[in-house]
């Protein structure tokens, strides 16, 4: 009998320690519950699983309670994390690697799209005889924010077509109604600039598209390989400081990425503020349908991704030598494939 109890104790004691990682994995002590992320543009489709896993409560369902503020443009949002305004930025990958050749280190640690999702169109009105890039030259560009990735976009077609970034004059428009206006008036000649803006303004004639990473092959056509996009990065100190309150982030974002593998359009726009829309449902719905496959599935950051970033940035901007940058250090898997396994993105 007592043989028989021992025996039992010890069952006992091993499946509980088999267990054990698997309680410790999904309830680590957050370092941080209250966490602010800035990001660039919320209504625009770059950031729509941020928006996903807010609306639907995977970041409170992690234990977060976390604080977004929205700015102009990724490099706003970008100011606010590196001034330490905000713990974390939803914002485009690159960026880690122009802050590395400040010498100051942040990393990605959840993807959230695995193209820009950026197309370049020029003004039907303003430039009704546009024959090439070229003609671009004195002309005002409307981006989201100077210094953004829809700066980068412009940036990298206009050095493609032999000119560079000072020949034009580069003007922040946002990513919403005030982008819409800002070409529609004329204060623009061409815009760079995500979805559902661009193909509002092109459905309705406003504008020629003349690069475009809305697509997987088109990203590839442009960039000459694959090219992460959104991601949330925080500084290197924050991660080492704060590793599981970034795995339940990584969680909340992966969680909704798996939320919109079979979500419909009809999902989407009940899940989505009705502001994001621009009043017009059914131009969001055919902008959704273009994106979708731009938006990321599992989280991970591709390992030939960063390479490309490096080399479109280096190809425009001196200042980053391609030498010098450990991209390693840019960003980090090992979250994300926690959240995927669970989740099984």
């Amino acid at each position: 009998m007592l043989h028989r109890r021992t025996l039992i104790s010890a069952s006992a004691i091993a499946a509980a320690t088999i267990a054990l990682p698997r309680v410790f994995a999904q309830q680590a002590k957050l370092e941080k519950t209250k966490v602010s992320i800035a990001v660039g543009g919320k209504a625009a489709f770059y950031y729509l699983p941020l928006t996903i896993s807010e609306q639907l409560g995977y970041f409170k369902a992690e234990g977060l309670d976390v604080e977004i503020s929205d700015f102009a443009g990724g490099a706003r949002a970008l100011q606010a994390v590196v001034g330490g305004s905000a713990d974390v930025c939803s914002g485009a990958y690159e960026h880690t690697i122009n802050l590395q050749a400040k010498n100051q280190f942040f990393q990605a640690f959840v993807l959230q799209g695995r193209a820009p999702q950026i197309a370049v169109g020029v003004s039907t009105k303003n430039m009704p005889g546009y024959t090439g890039i070229q003609d671009l030259k004195g002309k005002k560009i409307g981006v989201s924010a100077p210094g953004s990735s829809t700066n980068m976009v412009a940036n990298l077609m206009l050095s493609r077509g032999g000119l560079k970034a000072n020949d034009v004059s580069f003007i922040g428009v946002g990513v919403a109604a005030g982008a819409l206006t800002a070409l529609r008036s004329g204060q623009i000649d061409a815009i760079s600039n995500t979805d559902p803006v661009m193909t509002m303004l092109e459905q309705k004639g406003d504008v020629k598209i003349i690069t475009d990473t809305r697509t997987l092959k088109g990203t590839q056509q442009v960039f000459g390989g694959t090219m992460p996009a959104a991601c949330l990065y925080a500084s290197s100190e924050f991660i080492q400081k704060n590793p599981n309150t970034c795995q339940a982030l990584a969680n909340a974002i992966v969680h909704g990425l798996k939320w919109l593998q079979t979500a419909g359009p009809g999902d989407i726009i009940k899940t989505v503020p009705e502001t994001y829309l621009l009043g017009d449902r059914a131009l969001y719905l055919a902008s959704f349908d273009k994106v979708r496959e731009a938006i990321a599935t599992d989280g991970m950051v591709p390992t030939d991704g960063p390479k490309t970033a490096l080399a479109a940035i280096a190809s425009f901007d001196t200042s980053v030598k391609a030498d010098k940058i450990d991209l390693t250090k840019t960003y980090t898997n090992d979250f994300a494939r926690r959240a995927k396994d669970r989740f099984k993105a």
